[in-house]
């Protein structure tokens, strides 16, 4: 079967050929509708998470003979899953591959907008070996809020026990090896010096940090999301960064990534003054959608992408399917 696999990195194409893929077209473009005839000839695309599959990509992707959406990456929210269904095409995803990487990538994150090793590191670079303005704070005892709780949120959850802080959780459908104490929102944010964001996307969770939420959380509050960029209201953040009520940002993807991300722009004027605003901040650190991005990840998405590919051709349905 003969797959056109979009946004096609260099990385894609060594993960995907270690799994031994047969048949893929490696496309560089995103998938949208100015892009989508590429698929002529394909039995099957393979989006990643910035890809559009609207509407009117899915019917033209019906009408060029495509059956099946091949989703290498756990969410699904850029895919109009009743359009899929009337159109009688089939959605697979990866629902997980490593959540180590978002987890660990998490720790990695906090840690170097508190103790600002970033800024060390460009201070030596330059022979600066002053410590006025690096002053960070111990992780140990501290109250963590993590919102969701799914393989990726239950890891945060273990790594932040291990460090010796005060884990709080909280998840509409709480799970029995969480150990830490399950708190309404509301609740652990007031308690929360830091809170970390780990949950999907979807319509309850759209701006789920918004100015209402940001403004429970104690002055001077950390925030980390490794989850999905629309979770936060990104100007509402920006508000509370201005007025000091938030004491830093860390984040590793944003709500309108599609047009930035994964992409190299350095000869480019930036024309989103949301995102340019935030890089104006001392205190907010930003990593381009890299958490899932290990060895281990890839290979994993690679593998269950093929799975999904082949159960499609032997049996007419995938292993890991999304309905509407």
């Amino acid at each position: 079967m003969r797959v056109a696999l979009f946004s096609a990195k260099r990385y894609d194409r060594l993960s995907f050929a270690a799994a031994g893929a047969h048949g893929f077209s490696f496309i560089e473009s995103r998938l949208d509708l100015d892009t989508v005839g590429a698929a002529a000839g394909h039995v099957a695309v393979c989006a990643f998470v910035n890809d559009r599959l609207d509407e009117p990509v899915l019917e033209r992707l019906h009408q060029l003979g495509v059956r099946l959406v091949l989703l290498r990456c756990a969410g699904f929210n850029n895919v109009d899953l009743r359009a899929a269904a009337r159109l009688g095409l089939q959605v697979a995803r990866v629902p997980e591959y490593s959540p180590h990487a978002v987890a660990e990538h998490t720790l990695a994150l906090l840690l170097t907008l508190v103790r600002k090793t970033h800024r060390a590191h460009a201070r030596v670079r330059e022979g600066n070996f002053e410590l006025d303005g690096l002053l960070g704070f111990d992780l140990h005892g501290k109250t963590v809020g993590v919102v969701g709780t799914g393989r990726i949120g239950r890891w945060v959850v273990k790594i932040f026990q291990g460090l010796g802080c005060e884990v709080l959780a909280h998840d509409p459908f709480p799970h029995p090896d969480v150990t830490a104490p399950y708190l309404p929102l509301d609740e652990l944010l007031a308690r929360s010096r830091v809170l970390l964001l780990q949950c999907p996307l979807s319509a309850q969770t759209r701006h789920l940090l918004n100015a209402e939420r940001l403004a429970k959380l104690p002055r001077g509050a950390i925030v980390v999301n490794t989850s999905r960029g629309a979770v936060i209201d990104t100007r509402a953040v920006i508000r509370a960064l201005k007025t000091g009520h938030l004491g830093g940002l860390a984040i590793d993807v944003y709500e309108e990534e599609a047009e930035l991300f994964f992409a190299d722009h350095s000869d480019e004027v930036l024309t989103d003054d949301v995102f340019a605003r935030l890089l104006t901040f001392p205190n907010v650190l930003i990593t381009a959608h890299q958490a899932f991005f290990t060895e281990e990840a890839l290979g994993a998405i690679a593998q269950t992408t093929l799975a999904n590919l082949y159960a499609f051709a032997q049996t007419g349905k995938v292993l890991h399917g999304v309905q509407a």
